[in-house]
């Protein structure tokens, strides 16, 4: 596998997901990731922790600087808990659960998410603002209601399907709600 255009893709995705949905500072983004996928073969059955750490560091890096919180998600081995840091664990009050990720129990960017963030723990659930699923990890279940389709022109990362989506709040009310202001 080409780490450097795996690289490319990572930032390919980040740089036109970031620039359709514009996640606000202090907000959850969750990205489930099969290396995998990316690598060309089924999920769960040929992890890179060297795809991983390319995956991992543009990921920090893109997000870092728009101080959103990054989620990783875990694979179903652990029931796809997600490592965060404990910052952002503490801000949205979410609930620490015992586990520690390695490559073939919780996937290899999980892995190696504890092994890069500062200060990293996993978490049972939450839910995001936005997601990037990578090889058809199904991270739905992490994403606030409304899930809303963004559509990438850059469709995979390695081999791998890329899925996005951001979170918009639910609209309340019958024909005569406004959901803009100005709008009445």
């Amino acid at each position: 596998m080409d780490i450097d255009s795996v690289k490319a893709d990572i930032e390919a995705v980040l740089q036109e997901y970031c620039s359709v949905v514009r996640l606000e500072s202090g907000q959850l983004l969750v990205v489930g990731c099969s290396t995998s996928e990316i690598c060309g073969s089924r999920i769960g059955t040929n992890g890179s922790v060297e795809v991983a750490a390319a995956v991992l560091q543009q990921l920090r890096a893109e997000l870092q600087r728009r101080d959103v919180f990054l989620a990783i998600q875990c694979c179903e081995h652990l029931n796809r808990a997600l490592v965060v840091e404990r910052e952002a664990m503490d801000a949205y009050r979410l609930e620490q659960v015992s586990v520690f990720p390695v490559p073939h129990a919780g996937g290899a960017l999980a892995a190696e998410a504890m092994q890069v963030f500062a200060d990293p723990v996993v978490v049972e659930a939450l839910k995001a603002h936005g997601g990037i699923d990578i090889g058809n990890t199904l991270i739905g279940m992490h994403l606030r209601p409304v899930a809303v389709p963004v559509r990438l022109q850059q469709k995979t990362v390695g081999q791998a399907w890329v899925t996005a989506a951001k979170t918009r709040p639910r609209l309340i009310g019958g024909i005569r709600a406004v959901y803009e202001k100005n709008k009445s």
